[in-house]
């Protein structure tokens, strides 16, 4: 697609800061969507070297209509990662579907005004799982699949929270597509769904706070002690984060895959036993800190990689291993 100005929102969270670092990387100029001045110019003072590429452009509320329309002005392409992903709030639709649903609405509506010629936008796969599908029957999970979360049912003040969360993005996820479908847009539409999404951030963090849920996962293990049980692993899905970014910018310059959706995970399951054995044999300093618990892995239920295998064969995914010991190694320095 050869796209030269990227609109990335989400911009300084776990996955859009590897995806800016990705971009500026590949000489693409940037414009990040944020929210707080603080947390722009914390994130333009760690990269000096990229100062004539990055610009940033400030979004108070993602759901206000027309938010997005001077944000798109010379872009070519959008990367939507900003989505919000708060388990404790007091109105599931107000605080999580609603914005997720109109944050997708506003920007898309400003992409079909400007120049834009693809849109990436990042789902999750709890749009794609059901959970009402009884866990010891075999399964394939693909990009065909949907979670059949209503909005009713992700509202409803009875839905767990991790339920409105997958709600909000799989309602967000299928009004994109009705939106490609209805208005026919000049842009193509891209979509990716991944698991659990671990890794070192961008840059080294500043505090625990500064984790997404998944690593806060992995920090629990690493932090908790022997007699704290693992986290529990209903599936063993996951991806490097910095193997999400690549995955990112690879759907936005790759032609092949405009008007797909994808399940991107790593080839490898995970468990958080084999964490805590990762964890136990590389960092001495962490022994009686760690987590210990058995874990198996599910042989029954896979997702089909065969179309990110396809579309995207240069992406060497990093073994959970690897990651593990480069988020603890980085991590660890706070503790």
């Amino acid at each position: 697609m050869g796209a030269r100005h990227v609109l990335v929102t989400g911009a300084t969270g776990l996955v859009g800061s590897h995806v800016v670092d990705n971009l500026l990387g590949r000489g693409i100029k940037v414009r990040a969507v944020a929210r707080s001045k603080q947390k722009a110019d914390l994130f333009l003072a760690a990269r000096p070297e990229f100062a004539s590429q990055l610009e940033f452009f400030f979004i108070d509320d993602l759901s206000t209509p027309g938010v997005f329309d001077d944000a798109v002005r010379d872009i070519d392409g959008i990367i939507h990662i900003a989505s919000p992903l708060k388990y404790d709030v007091d109105d599931y639709e107000k605080d999580l579907i609603l914005p997720a649903i109109q944050g997708v609405r506003s920007v898309l509506e400003a992409a079909a005004q400007s120049g834009v010629k693809r849109v990436v936008l990042t789902s999750s796969f709890g749009a794609v799982l059901d959970m009402a599908r009884e866990e010891s029957v075999p399964w394939v999970y693909s990009s065909k699949d949907w979670n059949p979360i209503t909005f009713k049912e992700a509202a409803a003040p009875t839905a767990t929270p991790q339920d409105a969360y997958r709600g909000s993005k799989t309602i967000a996820e299928q009004e994109a597509w009705k939106f490609v479908e209805e208005k026919k847009p000049q842009f193509d539409l891209v979509t990716l769904c991944p698991s659990m999404v671990f890794g070192p951030l961008a840059k080294a963090p500043s505090s625990i706070q500064d984790l997404n849920e998944s690593n806060r996962l992995l920090w629990k293990v690493a932090s908790s002690g022997p007699s704290v049980a693992l986290p529990p692993c209903r599936f063993n899905f996951w991806i490097d984060v910095r193997d999400l970014a690549e995955i990112h910018v690879q759907s936005l310059e790759n032609k092949p895959c405009g008007g797909k959706r994808y399940v991107p995970v790593a080839p490898e399951p995970f468990t958080y036993q084999m964490a805590s054995e990762t964890m136990n044999e590389a960092f001495p300093s962490l022994q009686g800190k760690i987590s210990s618990g058995v874990q198996e892995v599910k042989t029954h239920i896979h997702v089909d990689r065969k179309p990110v295998e396809e579309d995207f064969p240069a992406v060497k995914f990093r073994t959970f291993q690897e990651t593990v010991l480069d988020f603890v190694n980085q991590v660890s320095k706070l503790s």
